[in-house]
């Protein structure tokens, strides 16, 4: 990843904290209708489904402004990589308890999404790119402090 060249980092970056950040907005415009999405899973107590809701919306929304922010790059795109993990994981476990979902709430009542078995696989995907950005915002972390070190030995 030493190599990726800015534009596919700045691409990746952008793509990853905007579909975060869009799920979130998805989410938003209708939260009763994101709680009845998450009503379909059967999985929570119906008590939980609204502090449930707002934690994942506010949680997307800050995670998506991180990531398109570039602070701390590296670690954001590794927060991100373990939320899709953790949807992936959710669905696959989705699919095998045999729930056939007309939407599976990843990006709210707006644009629903069918539960597919498919479905986990485009977050691994996600989990890819985020690796990717991980990995070259680390080396790129690398790289500017060891020739900050090198300015600083002169």
């Amino acid at each position: 990843m030493h190599g990726m060249p800015t534009a596919l980092r700045l691409a990746l970056q952008i793509f990853v904290g905007v579909v975060i950040f869009g799920s979130a907005l998805g989410k938003s415009l209708d939260l009763p209708g994101f709680v009845e999405v998450l009503r379909t899973y059967r999985a929570f107590p119906d008590f939980m489904l609204w502090p449930l809701a707002l934690a994942v919306t506010g949680f997307e929304f800050v995670l998506g402004a991180w990531v398109l922010s570039g602070w701390r790059l590296a670690t954001s795109a590794r927060v991100a990589l373990w939320l899709n993990a953790g949807y992936a994981v959710w669905m696959t476990v989705s699919l095998a308890r045999g729930l056939e979902l007309t939407n599976c709430g990843c990006f709210g009542v707006f644009f629903p999404q069918p539960l597919r078995w498919y479905s986990p696989l485009e977050d691994l995907v996600l989990v890819g790119m985020c690796y990717a950005l991980s990995r070259y915002a680390t080396a790129r972390a690398g790289d500017m402090s060891s020739s900050s070190d090198s300015s600083s030995v002169s």
